[in-house]
């Protein structure tokens, strides 16, 4: 029995609980938490420094989830045998835990908060990431670090057309929508997830319904605080502040700011240069020993300009740029640019721009994925990656962060839905969106050009696919609001949301959304997501006008696949003793071989850019599987001598019996002199034998029987 326990339990509407428990483990930290559902267990701490850093002007919050291979029955692959860097997949969810959970602090706490949630028991029937955001903020609920939450994650999935609420990974197999949805009491603060292409009221159902859930788990959360004593937080002060100074600048700087805004320039670069002037001259015209505090020129000048930026679409329903709400920037995109290449597409729009390739490639080139909780082979993967010059700045490449997995994995979710499936597609496919220009929905634009680079390489998808960023800005004293479509940069920094949605004509395939404000009605979302797909069919249209089909076959350079399905019992002979056979193949012929079992049935792929080595693998193999038949006549070659006949290779891998009474008509005593080995001589297969398989063979039912003789001769 631990001691000190404090739990408070969950219950689903299934009957499944979830218990939080604090008090045991971790007592050191600022506050800590183990959350259990099944056997899955997840240990939460977080700690928080009690003073901000020097000049530090924002929240510096690190959130890491991590999971033990213990925890799950394995030991970590690779040379060091531990857990290493986090994966993909443990990137993934700490972003949206960090997503979640940053909106809820307030924004002048500036203190280094680190936050860890480790999975150290794990359930083949429950998925952790959906309790990962409960256990962070349960855990802060138990400490003493200000934050106005508490809130909740959530996955929702949608089977056999019921919602159900953290449904089991086989449920999950046949869903039509998941989305892990995070909220507090009041309202939903970020979505992420992917479907086959559903409605926009469908959507807004199924956030509606996740909503509901989280409001529960949010009030057990206030128990458990109040049970721990925890409700008063710790005091703090981390923002210097110089009322004068603000006045002076907004009396000063807010009509200039609303004027350069107000010029509604495209040219992001522009309107910097502009803004930037308008700081410089304010700052020059100080002077020194002006007696303000220096530090808060550039925080004070921020808020003014945002302020002015946020009025001018309010008040005016104008945009930085001169759009209207709801009009989409300049697109223009092309197909086959990199000749190359598999596939390839160049798409741009507004000053974002992406170049991306299409990778065909085997079973070989599949990623191994080797965690505490997903085992196994992806066939279909995007990478994204964003360098610095994509927004004129220098930064060194020290490899992909956090933010590059989570965009390349919203693409990869908006494309796999609409790839062919099974049998219908036997290659291993990759492709890398490489941003050359950004202001805006670059994630987005690796929607768009990835489609264009799968229908140039000739994969056939059901459907194109589109994605669009949508922005708001709103006001919640006068209760004004604006939606933007497809936003720039600045509207992403200066906004209180960025909402993606993927989909091809029919509806919905992936969304990310996070919010920046509080309770946002779902009249509003709806909205926004109908704006979504006016957007979306938009972008469609202009990407058609570039192809609006997969083209029907590959290009030349392209390997070709053969699909060949064999007897699983034959699948031995096919590979030979220590893989020679298929070793041999693949030499002669040129071509690669991939073999597997699957559904009781030996399946060959066949992959060649040439298709005289793909024919040719094709005949060797063939060959190799075809059934003797009874009666059949072969050209045979002599492996082996013996005294009462010999063994003759009939076809490949298969070995007869040519006994000695078989070779001639005419009595031989003996074998010498007769047959040599590695002679080609013509045999017909006569027999079978029942009880061992082996094969009979005679070369003298070919030959002309001789007449006999007259016995008087």
């Amino acid at each position: 029995m631990l001691p000190n326990v404090i739990s408070k339990t969950i219950v689903l509407e299934d009957g499944r609980e979830i218990i939080i428990e604090t008090g045991a483990l971790a007592k050191q930290a600022d506050g800590a938490v183990v959350v259990r559902m099944g056997k899955a267990m997840l240990l939460a701490t977080v700690v928080s420094k009690k003073e901000a850093g020097e000049g530090v002007d924002f929240l510096p919050m690190s959130v890491d989830y991590q999971e033990k291979f213990a925890a799950s029955g394995k030991i970590p692959g690779g040379f060091l045998k531990r857990e290493g860097r986090l994966s993909d997949y443990e990137i993934l969810i700490s972003r949206i835990v960090d997503r979640a959970i940053r909106p809820i602090f307030p924004d002048d706490y500036h203190a280094d908060t680190q936050i860890g949630i480790t999975l150290m028991s794990a359930d083949s029937e429950v998925l952790p990431d959906c309790l990962a955001g409960l256990a962070a903020s349960a855990a802060l609920a138990v400490s003493d670090i200000p934050f106005n939450g508490p809130i909740s994650e959530v996955r929702v999935g949608k089977i056999n057309g019921k919602l159900l609420i953290n449904p089991t990974p086989a449920q999950l197999e046949t869903a039509s929508l998941e989305f892990i949805v995070a909220g507090s009491e009041e309202y939903i603060l970020m979505v992420e997830g992917e479907a086959n292409e559903i409605s926009e009221d469908e959507m807004v159902e199924a956030l509606q319904f996740a909503h509901e859930e989280i409001k529960k788990h949010c009030k057990i959360q206030k128990e458990l605080t109040i049970a721990v004593g925890k409700e008063k937080k710790r005091e703090y002060n981390h923002e210097k502040s110089d009322t004068a100074l603000y006045e002076k600048m907004h009396a000063e700087l807010y009509g200039k700011c609303y004027e350069v805004v107000a010029r509604l320039i495209a040219n992001k670069s522009e309107r910097y240069d502009l803004i930037k002037a308008v700081k410089e001259e304010f700052v020059a015209s100080l002077g020194e020993g002006h007696g303000f505090e220096a530090s808060l020129i550039g925080p004070y000048f921020s808020k003014i300009h945002k302020e002015a930026a946020r009025n001018l679409t309010l008040n005016e329903k104008k945009r930085l740029d001169g759009r209207r709400l709801d009009e989409i920037r300049p697109i223009w995109s092309v197909i086959d640019y990199l000749p190359s290449a598999h596939g390839s597409a160049v798409f741009t729009r507004g000053e974002t721009q992406s170049v991306t390739t299409c990778t065909l490639g085997t079973k070989m080139d599949e990623q191994m994925i080797d965690g505490a909780m997903i085992s196994g082979y992806n066939k279909f993967y995007l990478h994204y990656n964003f360098p610095g010059f994509s927004t004129g700045e220098v930064k060194p490449n020290r490899g992909v962060g956090r933010r590059e997995v989570g965009h390349g994995n919203l693409a990869m979710r908006a494309l796999k839905k609409v790839l062919p499936s099974g049998d219908e597609n036997p290659y291993t496919i990759r492709i890398v969106s490489d941003i050359l220009e950004s202001n805006g929905s670059s994630s987005m634009a690796t929607v768009c050009a990835g489609s264009l680079a799968l229908m140039d390489a000739g994969i056939q998808i059901k459907a194109p696919v589109t994605g669009i960023a949508m922005g708001m800005i709103s006001d919640a004293k006068t209760g004004k609001y604006s939606i933007l479509s497809d936003i720039l940069g600045d509207e992403d920094h200066l906004g209180d949301m960025d909402f993606k949605v993927t989909g091809t004509e029919k509806g919905i395939t992936a969304c990310q959304m996070d919010l920046k404000v509080e309770g946002l009605d779902y009249s509003v979302l709806k909205e926004a997501l109908y704006q979504a797909k006016d957007g979306r069919l938009h972008i469609m249209n202009e990407i058609k006008k570039t192809i609006s089909a997969p083209k029907p076959d590959l290009k030349p350079h392209t390997p070709r696949s053969f699909m060949m399905s064999i007897p699983k019992e034959l699948i031995g002979a096919v590979i030979g003793p220590g893989g020679k056979v298929i070793q041999e193949i693949q030499k002669d012929t040129g071509a690669t071989i991939i073999i597997e079992e699957k559904d009781n049935m030996g399946k060959i792929n066949i992959f060649s850019n040439n298709q005289e080595s793909m024919n040719a693998a094709i005949s060797r193999i063939r060959a190799i599987v075809a059934m003797p038949e009874i009666g059949e006549t072969y050209t045979g070659k002599v492996k082996n001598i013996m005294p009462f006949g010999a063994f003759v290779e009939f076809m490949p891998g298969k070995d007869g019996l040519l006994h000695i009474s078989e070779i001639k008509w005419e009595r031989l005593e003996n074998m010498e002199g007769v047959l040599e080995p590695g002679e080609e001589i013509m045999v017909k297969l006569i027999d079978v034998d029942k009880k061992t398989g082996k094969f009979k063979l005679s070369r003298k039912v070919l030959l002309p029987k001789p007449e006999k003789s007259d016995k008087n001769d």
